[in-house]
């Protein structure tokens, strides 16, 4: 290992998540020995011990690296873990299973002294050995989360899950990583660019590991972790957009049947459908405020930065305005609901012809509904945001 002085001096600290990787771990620190030589660097390496029980921890020690031992569970928990004791201002963590490159470590510490937070591995790019990324992760998983990554935050990674990454310290430090499994690996790029971190790639080769068990990663259930994770911070996406949506169909449709049955190929569609539609605006209004109190919850919580947006939204929405909304909204359902009683007191109460009252009731109960739905969200937002002004 390359020699190293005071703590304080320390560049760069090379973190690697353990778990009973005996059988890869000495070539993993025997080539990340040798990067630290060959950039001399004043560094270090931390194996981040999660409970292994097949002597990784006496390994190491023999290597030279320094043991970390984290308890709790999780592949987040274990890099948090190293994170917390590396003294580098720089951090370079990899799996400790042989797949990923530790020899060519330059390229990151290149672009992390040009000033950059978050610099990422690409392994395709780089290169995939053949068999070294199963066939469902290298053409569905990877390029499908990536994508989604990228559409809901606009993030410029295109190897989202690349465990070979660097970064400042404490730049990450700042943006509160919390979780402590494999999405672990999302929320690191998704914090860091929504808090506008500089983040770049550079190509790096990932080979077949030299296990002979079966790796920790389960696919289906790390994925959806991962999609989970990414669909929890971006509430546009989850209840905004889909909310929306719903609002707009309905509103159409409620419009186009509420002055008589419409046809379309040779199909009718009457109140039944007007009922359907008039559900549609309902529950899309309740998905869209949705959306705001997981916004406000999130950023006064300190899950997601501060959003200007939102500030300004403030200035507009206030408990008053969404109060005067609510009951212009419940008046005038309420005045619809008198007009249909009063039209069946025309008739003595008698029967009425569905189709036609029918037109008056639903709209008349839809903005009842939206009136109280106002009303009742304008006043939970208002505690939401009590901390938050």
């Amino acid at each position: 290992m390359a020699p190293t002085r005071d703590p304080q001096e320390l560049e760069l600290s090379i973190v690697m998540p353990c778990l009973n990787e005996a059988e890869t771990l000495s070539a993993c620190l025997s080539k990340a020995q040798a990067s630290l030589e060959a950039l001399n660097v004043a560094g270090e390496i931390i194996i981040a011990d999660n409970g292994s029980t097949d002597g990784s921890q006496g390994l190491a020690a023999e290597k030279g690296a320094r043991v970390v031992s984290v308890p709790v569970k999780g592949y987040g928990s274990a890099i948090m873990g190293g994170m917390a004791a590396a003294r580098g201002k720089y951090i370079i963590m990899g799996d400790a299973d042989d797949s990923y490159d530790f020899s060519n470590l330059g390229p990151f510490l290149t672009k992390l002294r040009a000033g950059y937070d978050l610099v990422m591995g690409n392994r395709f790019k780089g290169g995939i050995e053949p068999g070294a990324m199963p066939f469902l992760h290298k053409y569905l998983g990877n390029p499908v989360l990536t994508a989604i990554g990228r559409l809901f935050f606009r993030s410029p990674c295109s190897d989202f899950h690349c465990g070979l990454r660097g970064f400042n310290k404490a730049a990450i430090e700042k943006i509160n990583l919390r979780t402590t499994g494999m999405e672990f690996a999302s929320e690191m790029v998704v914090k860091a660019t929504l808090n506008n971190l500089r983040i770049t790639e550079v190509p790096t080769r990932l080979s077949r590991d030299g296990r002979t068990r079966s790796p920790h990663l389960r696919s289906w259930r790390d994925g959806w972790r991962h999609l989970r994770f990414m669909l929890l911070y971006s509430p546009r996406w989850l209840f905004l957009y889909p909310g929306l949506l719903f609002m707009v169909l309905g509103a159409i449709v409620s419009g186009w049947l509420l002055s008589g049955p419409g046809h379309l190929g040779g199909i009718t569609f009457d109140v039944h459908t007007l009922l359907y539609s008039a559900m549609a605006i309902v529950i899309g209004f309740q998905t869209v405020v949705f959306a705001v109190f997981t916004k406000v919850f999130a950023t006064t919580q300190g899950l997601l930065p501060e959003d200007p947006r939102l500030k300004r939204l403030f200035r507009y929405i206030t408990l008053e305005t969404g109060l005067a909304v609510g009951s212009l909204l419940l008046v005038l359902g309420m005045g619809m609901s008198i007009y249909a009683v009063t039209s069946w007191r025309a008739r003595l109460y008698g029967a009425l012809n569905p189709s036609e009252i029918l037109r008056l009731v639903i709209p008349a109960v839809t903005l009842i509904m939206l009136g109280l739905q106002t009303v009742l969200a304008s006043f939970f937002l208002s505690i939401l945001g009590l901390k938050h002004r």
